[in-house]
């Protein structure tokens, strides 16, 4: 609604630019076993026409219970598009009732980072994209987690109402403006949800030995599985080559220790395995989205008595 204000003080309209609307399969549900209730304004069967979907975030503990239960939003969502040329936008895990729709195959599409493992093995046909805090591709919208769906607001104002409005809202509610990464948020969890026990003894392999350099020809030799069959288990068991999974581990593992320790940089790249500043440098920005200096300036506490375990 600020939105909104914005505009008619600004002079640009009389009354109100989005006319909003609490779209429902009942007219009211209950929900967190009674916690809170949502009252809807309408039923489905009452939109005729809608110009913007936005699709709420799923709860990630009921997901597929979830997914079931909205299941009727699917065919509302497609004839929308189709009649209406209707744009939609998912929030943080509402990206996977987005993807049940087909809007978004071979499309960018973004999702709370716990929940992308889970999403590339249900929708393999969409382009998930771990960085983007938000993505637009053919009037379709997606957020990263969270209150990644801020950002998204902030660019679906920017587009309709134009930067003035956006920088507005951005001023007025406190929101950082233009944060296009999320991966400085992600907790890398080790997806060990498969039945290849081959792969998940590699998987613990290399998170018990992040200070060790191990490359892709010794892991297979380890296992005793030829290098192109252990690359193509390793990527369908963990949704990550073999490479990609050492990197990301040792990256977690950086980010902890510059989260909590007062190691210099040099000293938790030699930690973790890697001689070559540069090579460092360029991996950590890769998966964190921040230089290792930045990420350390942002997030290190080690003055304060905390230490989180590590995702696996």
């Amino acid at each position: 609604m600020g939105a909104n204000q914005f505009m008619i003080q600004a002079g640009l309209r009389n009354d109100n630019y989005f006319d909003l609307h609490l779209v429902g399969i009942e007219k009211a549900a209950t929900l967190y076993e009674g916690a809170f209730g949502v009252h809807c304004d309408n039923l489905l069967e009452e939109i005729e026409k809608t110009d913007l979907i936005l699709i709420p975030a799923l709860r990630p503990d009921n997901l597929m219970e979830d997914l079931a239960e909205n299941a009727p939003f699917i065919p509302w969502i497609l004839k929308h598009r189709a009649h209406s040329n209707a744009e939609v936008a998912s929030m943080c895990m509402g990206a996977f009732i987005l993807a049940q729709t087909g809007l978004v195959d071979n499309k960018q599409c973004s999702t709370h980072w716990a929940a992308m493992d889970l999403f590339a093995q249900l929708f393999p046909q969409v382009n998930l994209v771990s960085n983007k805090v938000v993505t637009e591709e053919d009037g379709i919208y997606t957020s990263g987690g969270a209150y990644s769906f801020l950002n998204l607001m902030l660019h679906l104002v920017e587009k309709y109402c134009g930067r003035g409005a956006a920088v507005y809202i951005s001023k007025f509610f406190e929101i950082e403006f233009d944060r296009d990464n999320q991966n400085q948020f992600a907790i890398f969890q080790g997806q060990k949800d498969h039945e290849d026990e081959a792969i998940r003894q590699a998987q613990l392999y290399i998170e018990g030995n992040v200070t060790e350099r191990i490359s892709v020809e010794a892991l297979a030799l380890k296992f005793a599985i030829s290098r192109r069959n252990f690359v193509r288990r390793f990527k369908k068991a963990t949704q990550n080559t073999p490479l990609e999974y050492i990197q990301r581990v040792k990256m977690e593992a950086a980010k902890r220790s510059l989260e909590s320790t007062q190691k210099n940089v040099n000293e938790v790249m030699y930690q973790v395995g890697y001689a070559d500043q540069k090579a460092f440098r360029t991996v950590f920005k890769k998966y964190v989205g921040l230089s290792p200096i930045a990420y350390k300036a942002k997030y290190n506490r080690s003055k304060v008595s905390f230490d989180r375990p590590m995702a696996w």
